[in-house]
Formats: structure tokens, C-alpha cells, sequence
């Protein structure tokens, strides 16, 4: 008899040590925390596939940009605590060699839009921690697209 409880008790560990553990995503978490800013903050945002969130303050003229433009803009960068980490004033650069979050949502605006953008950390920095910014910061910015050259 105590073979069998000895037994049963090793089947049991076995079993469930076997049992998948549950991984979580980095993406899942961030998208999570973009959702639960948005409502603690009563923001009506639109999405994309790849878990941008946005609004769109002001759209623009008719002109979008592309992925290898070269844009002028002003900007805010912010975490979701309020802790302002970058901004700049008439900055240019190619879009193409900024984060993936900006590449994907400042063609959502024309000439002269503004737009928010609420970025996961797999379209930011990621896992690596950068100046002000810890490794898998939700990132937010406010952004102006003065104008842009393709």
C-alpha cells in the first residue's frame, strides 16, 4: 500500500510539472497597458495590426509621407506614469531611420497634422533600456508634422 501512494505521488508531480506553463507576451502586456491608459484617461484611440494606438488630432492636407520621407516635425515623448523622457522642435530626419512607431503612424497624418501615438515597446526600444527610457516602455507621443520631402 505504501508503494502505491508512493507511486501515485510520484505520477502526480510528474504530471504536473508537465503541465505547459503559461508565457506571456511582451506585446499582450503592453497592449493591456495602452488599453487600461486609454480608459483611465477616458481617450477614444483607433489601432492598428501591430498594436499602434492613435488619434489623430488634426489630419492634415491631402500629402502623406512615406516610409523613406524626409519629415520636419515637433514632438513630445512621455511614458504612461507622465515622465516626459524626449522633445524636440522642427526635427528632420528620414522617417525610415526612426522607431517603427513613428515609420507606421505619422504617415497617418498629412502636412500639417498632429497625432498621438501610443507605442508597445516591440515598436519603440523593446527590451533595451535607452537614456530615460526602461527596457519595455509603453511609449507616448504627441506629434506635429510640419512638412516633409520624399
Amino acid at each position: 500500500m505504501k508503494n502505491l501512494f508512493l507511486s501515485v505521488l510520484i505520477l502526480l508531480l510528474i504530471a504536473s510539472s508537465c503541465k505547459e506553463k503559461q508565457v506571456v507576451n511582451q506585446d499582450d502586456i503592453d497592449k493591456q497597458l495602452i488599453i487600461n491608459y486609454l480608459e483611465e484617461n477616458n481617450i477614444t484611440a483607433e489601432s492598428t495590426a501591430s498594436g499602434l494606438f492613435y488619434v489623430i488630432k488634426e489630419s492634415g492636407n491631402e500629402r502623406h509621407p512615406s516610409a523613406t520621407s524626409t519629415i520636419t516635425v515637433s514632438y513630445a515623448g512621455r511614458l504612461l506614469n507622465g515622465q516626459p523622457f524626449d522633445q524636440g522642435s522642427f526635427f528632420t530626419t528620414s522617417l525610415d531611420r526612426l522607431i517603427k512607431g513613428w515609420q507606421q503612424g505619422i504617415p497617418l497624418i498629412g502636412e500639417g497634422g498632429k497625432i498621438t501615438l501610443y507605442i508597445p515597446s516591440g515598436l519603440g526600444y523593446g527590451n533595451q533600456a535607452s537614456d530615460k527610457i526602461p527596457a519595455n516602455s509603453v511609449l507616448i507621443f504627441d506629434i506635429s508634422l510640419h512638412y516633409f520631402a520624399d
